[in-house]
């Protein structure tokens, strides 16, 4: 068979051009009530009182509910922020939720809730909330860590002895190691020291975080329809809230128009709990502005880097210190930033240091990559400013430092299988790059830059049945986000003989399907293909034993072609699929159905490199930057699907675009936020869109992947904002420290500032 490799059409495309697919909000049920938020004006205040009167008198309003109708949650539980108690601690957090008999009413009652605050002084910035004596945005001691930073491989990070005497608001200190650094700038020829900023960015899928809870009216818990990367955590997350056995919350995910590492779990456990009070289904479907204030944008970040190299272009030190701002709950993102920061080029000494800060503004998640694409933009610039200053080739600069496989990153584990070096060879290569002079010659800057990602692991499972119609159903519990129920019926029906377009596949829910993480971090191919095909070989090895039978042959000497079971070499002698599945499901049968099982621990990762070439006009008088062209190179390890892989290439570029020039969450001194619509919050559109995006797929096969793949999802937003900062520096020599590099933040470049 050669269904892997072939481009193929995603099997939801056809049902989301028509129109016909039903996403979370196009459901309804009998009796539903549409629930609302009532949301804090203020960055900080005390919650005096709630007057819910006028709201509760309306016609068609079921109720109100404040944080009094709610359990009482242990201080480091993510859900103590459902409902503000005593105090709100950022501009959009809710402190009631309104239910009603339809949308409109359930609006107009929560603008009538009346909400008596006390304004208090708010913790906005880094600098603010690292003081020492800072006022604690948590009095009462930090909480823990979130489940999108567990879903990325972020995991604790214990307390530095510095902590002791650092403000309240500091936590998640890290720090990683190795050689001597006085050394290293002793051996250096040029040392390149900068502090950097980036912006915080918003996930702006399109369709908005949406979730409906349907009681089950014989008291046996509900079942829960959601726009969801993270079916398992929601229900993980419910059952914890409201004191349920798991079995109890069914988690059905619905079609998910987007989420890039924000739809992991945020106020389900807030619906469910309306739910049940109310015995009545409960729909919410956030606004546009609520998914602005309220939602889980990715973080800014601080970062002061020095960095030295030899003339002869090795590099001899790398320093870096980190502070991420996290809103209002740690994100425990801390050391996976570390690793990112000191991890892709081989340096003998270095010092990766950093911490979170918490402040009145909305907790943070993950954004594709999380943490990866400031990381890029600080290294990526700074090496690119050392090759400058020595007269380096940039791209032999970094093949030169390039990891390899056993190589310890900044944590001190090994990288694992990679394709760095031969991303970096075909950017070499490619004219864009060996024609640069030309581009410069009309008026254009190139830069380059290399992304990566370490690759997320987990455990997961699956099943095929042979139906009766001489088809395979998949059985998996992944949400597809970005095509890869695709890739799972190509692996399926390479690792079986069957057509692709004779595979279908079916997503479980929470009750019903195999076990699946969180469809985030680069991992759902990684980690649901195997054991897809290890269940496909399975039902192909049990199809040929039921056909021996038939034939009287060894099942090795069986072989299954064009939907039939044959011996190798005659197809005249041939059973179809569909005959074996009857005889296996019928009444009085006496042979068992196929089905095969799947299951798998992936423990290694598959780190992901994407090398990009930026080509940019900058206008001198104004600061505004245009992108001409982009070309996008990534190791893909084995293209699955090449059409997908091109097209989450492309997609990632265009969202690296975003970070580097356009979006950003500003906020003003008292912590409102200033881009709470799209109207003020600047995504890039079509016509600031590079009129050239080339893509080149690299495969370098995974040691341990379905067929050699890697996950490829966040690889391409990664070095895209370091391209296009590395271009900017060629065009005009000025290179903007912040993210997003606006007209002027590059006018100040342009004039000598930084």
């Amino acid at each position: 068979m050669t269904a892997i490799g072939t481009p193929t059409k995603l099997l939801e495309g056809a049902p989301k051009v028509k129109g016909s697919l039903r996403f979370c909000g196009d459901l309804d049920r009998p009796g539903l009530l549409h629930a609302r938020l009532v949301t804090s004006p203020h960055a900080h205040a005390e919650v005096l009182s709630i007057d819910t009167a006028a709201a509760e008198a309306m016609p068609g309003v079921a109720a109100v509910i404040t944080a009094a109708d709610l359990p009482a949650l242990p201080p480091s539980n993510r859900a103590t922020l459902l409902l503000a108690r005593e105090r709100a601690i950022f501009v959009g957090h809710p402190v009631a939720l309104v239910l009603a008999e339809n949308e409109a009413v359930a609006a107009d009652a929560a603008d009538a809730v009346a909400v008596d605050y006390q304004p208090l002084d708010a913790i906005v910035t880094i600098e603010q909330a690292e003081a020492p004596d800072a006022q604690a945005v948590w009095p009462d001691g930090l909480p823990g860590q979130s489940e999108e930073a567990a879903a990325h491989g972020a995991g604790d990070v214990s307390e530095g002895e510095e902590a002791v005497a650092s403000s309240p608001n500091v936590t998640n200190r890290m720090r990683f190691e190795r050689g001597d650094l006085e050394r290293g700038y002793a051996e250096a020829d040029a040392v390149v020291e900068r502090v950097f900023r980036t912006a915080s960015v918003h996930q702006s899928y399109i369709e908005p975080h949406a979730s409906l809870i349907d009681p089950d009216p014989m008291g046996n818990g509900m079942t829960v329809y959601c726009s969801t990367q993270a079916p398992f955590f929601i229900r993980d997350a419910i059952a914890g809230v409201l004191g349920m056995p798991q079995d109890q919350v069914r988690v059905i995910g619905t079609p998910v128009g987007g989420g890039f590492g924000a739809k992991f779990v945020l106020y389900e456990p807030l619906l469910a709990l309306a739910a049940v009070q109310h015995q009545r289904p409960v729909r919410l479907v956030m606004t546009r502005t609520e998914e602005m204030l309220a939602a889980t944008p990715a973080p800014s970040t601080r970062i002061t880097i020095r960095a030295g190299a030899k003339r002869s272009g090795e590099l001899t030190a790398l320093e870096a210190d980190l502070a991420i701002d996290c809103g209002c709950f740690p994100s425990s993102m801390t050391a996976l930033a570390g690793t990112l920061l000191g991890s892709s080029y081989q340096t003998p000494n270095q010092a990766v240091g950093g911490f979170e800060v918490t402040t009145n503004k909305p907790s943070v998640g993950a954004y594709r990559a999380p943490l990866a694409p400031q990381a890029a933009f600080v290294v990526e610039t700074v090496l690119d400013q050392l090759a400058r200053e020595l007269d380096l080739d940039p791209v032999e600069f970094r093949l030169q430092n390039a990891s390899e496989k056993g190589t310890p990153m900044a944590s001190g584990m090994p990288w694992a299988g990679m394709g760095q070096r031969q991303v970096l060879e075909a950017l070499r290569d490619h004219p864009a790059w060996q024609n640069r002079e030309q581009a410069r010659a009309e008026g254009r800057g190139v830069g380059i830059a290399l992304g990566a990602w370490p690759g997320g692991t987990e455990p997961a499972s699956a099943a095929c049945a042979l139906q009766t119609d001489g088809t395979l159903k998949v059985h998996i519990s992944t949400a597809d986000i970005n095509g890869t129920n695709t890739s799972m019926a190509l692996m399926a029906a390479e690792a079986f003989g069957l057509d692709p377009d004779k595979v279908t596949i079916a997503t479980g829910d929470t009750s019903s399907g195999p076990y699946a993480g969180a469809s985030g971090g680069s991992k759902t191919i990684y980690t649901v293909g195997p054991p897809v095909i290890q269940a496909a070989r399975e039902a192909r090895q049990q199809t040929l034993e039921l056909a021996a039978q038939t034939f009287e042959a060894d099942p090795e000497d069986l072989e299954i072609v064009d939907g039939a079971v044959q011996v190798k070499g005659s197809p005249d002698k041939a059973i179809p699929l569909k005959k074996i599945a009857q005889r296996t499901m019928r009444f009085g049968g006496r042979q068992a159905p196929v089905f095969g099982h799947g299951r798998h621990a992936q423990t290694s990762q598959a780190p992901g490199f994407c090398a990009q070439l930026a080509e940019v006009r900058v206008d001198r008088e104004t600061g505004r930057v245009d992108v001409d062209r982009v070309v996008v190179i990534q190791d893909c390890g084995r293209a699955i699907n090449p059409a997908a892989v091109e097209g989450q290439m492309m997609g990632g570029a265009l969202q690296g675009i975003g970070w580097a020039l356009y979006e950003e969450m500003a906020y003003s001194e008292d912590g409102q936020l200033l881009t709470a619509t799209l109207n003020d919050y600047a995504l890039p559109h079509s016509a600031q869109s590079p009129t050239e995006l080339e893509t080149v797929l690299v495969e370098v096969p995974s040691d341990h992947g379905p067929f050699g793949a890697r996950g490829v999802g966040e690889p391409p937003v990664v070095p895209t904002a370091a391209a296009v900062a590395n271009a900017i520096a060629d065009a005009c020599g000025a290179r903007p420290t912040e993210l997003p590099m606006t007209p002027p933040r590059v006018l100040q470049a342009l004039n000598g500032g930084q």
